[in-house]
């Protein structure tokens, strides 16, 4: 497969470094605004070359997954750039692949009850030009959403006759040592999925809203992360798995901690989560950059980190049997641990980009094969899950888990 990649910061970083032990890869086309940056992603592997690319630029993505007669582009720059990228893609003819859909719009009035445009939106409603071109765009394709996905498809194929809820829970018990303050992941992300609006999918209700931070659970992680306090957060899992699974309901929790919700509680208050530029000292700049530029780049962070990060699904109903037959009540997590001390040694990517990127790559993996296929915009729940979690934990040497609740 030949790969246009979008985005050189630590998930791009990762990407490349876990496509470098595999053999499908024929090429991958590194493209980033800052070249020095491609440039180094680039150096991982003889079969990857970079290049300087504009990523709010769709011209400018059409033409460099042209010149590198790629089969996909794949998206990992920030949901912003999610459109241009897409857009582009479909000018040149290629598949397309991305860990989170385009960004949301509250809505005007009612946030905290009602949906405004959500999440994928944008994407979906030009679903039927991908259909009509044979192309396909499998969104949403990282961990949280992406593997997470997966599960809840391995879940409704293989052990529930009927689901009342789909939950998918994250959470960690990683520590950055020397930092008061460091996410693990892009901070416009964070800010992004946090302080809108979370949603909740019924099925008698369809798609509503609540305010962030709602609706606080213990949730018990496994591997020995233990008790962690999750909170409702905007994600793109309760805009997918509705659409291709028969549930009831469909929630997205993450364990943010007291400290990490009153740090953005108070970006908020002082605008700092604001995207739209301010006048300063005769400068226009966007605030919530200015906040991504104090701290720390995520991508440095792994030798800073100790712990595990724990992504998953948990999902009730009724079981079934081996030949099908509902039997009694169920309840499952379906779950991926990884340690950053192993992911370092692996790959030298800390845990949480990661575990982002090892989905994608074994997506494109099985696109590559014939084994996922299809035309149209779809998310990962679209697609069989079984051969996924097989390489997963078999060739990728990542192991997943089912625990009983």
């Amino acid at each position: 497969m030949r790969i246009m990649l979008v985005g050189a910061g630590g998930v791009g970083d990762a990407f490349c470094a876990i496509a470098s032990h595999r053999e499908f890869v024929e090429s991958i086309v590194v493209g980033d605004i800052d070249p020095a940056r491609a440039e180094r992603v680039a150096s991982r592997d003889d079969r990857f070359t970079a290049t300087t690319l504009d990523a709010s630029d769709p011209a400018s993505i059409a033409a460099a997954a042209t010149d590198a007669r790629a089969d996909l582009v794949m998206n990992a720059a920030d949901p912003r750039f999610v459109m241009p990228i897409f857009d582009g893609a479909f000018a040149a003819g290629a598949n397309y692949m991305d860990m989170a859909m385009s960004i949301s719009e509250p809505h005007p009035d009612r946030p905290h009850e009602l949906t405004g445009v959500k999440l994928g939106d944008r994407q979906f409603a030009k679903a039927e030009k991908w259909t009509e071109r044979g192309l396909l765009a499998v969104c949403g394709m990282g961990v949280e959403p992406g593997m997470a996905d997966v599960f809840a498809r391995y879940a409704a194929d293989e052990l529930f006759s009927s689901i009342q809820e789909v939950g998918i829970r994250d959470g960690a018990d990683m520590v950055v040592r020397g930092y008061d303050f460091a996410p693990t992941f892009s901070i416009w992300t964070v800010i992004e999925e946090c302080l809108n609006p979370p949603v909740i999918w019924e099925r008698d209700r369809g798609w509503y809203t609540t305010p962030p931070f709602s609706e606080p659970e213990v949730f018990r992680f496994p591997e020995g992360i233990g008790d962690v306090e999750c909170v409702n957060v905007e994600h793109e899992e309760v805009l997918l798995v509705p659409r291709w699974i028969d549930c009831e309901r469909v929630t997205f929790k993450y364990g943010l901690g007291d400290e990490f919700i009153q740090v953005l509680e108070t970006l908020h208050k002082l605008g700092l989560d604001r995207t739209d530029p301010v006048s300063v000292k005769g400068s226009s700049v966007s605030p919530r950059d200015v906040v991504a530029a104090c701290l720390p780049d995520p991508a440095g962070l792994g030798d800073r980190i100790e712990g595990k990060t724990c992504a998953g699904a948990w999902v009730t109903g009724t079981g079934k049997d081996a030949e099908g037959n509902a039997t009694g009540p169920r309840d499952v997590y379906l779950y991926h641990v990884v340690d950053n001390a192993e992911t370092m040694g692996r790959d030298g990517a800390q845990a949480v980009v990661w575990q982002t990127a090892v989905g994608p790559v074994i997506a494109c993996e099985l696109i590559d094969a014939g084994v996922w296929t299809g035309a149209g915009v779809v998310g990962p729940e679209a697609m069989a899950p079984v051969p996924f979690l097989d390489l997963l934990g078999g060739e990728y040497g990542s192991p997943w888990g089912i625990e009983e609740r």
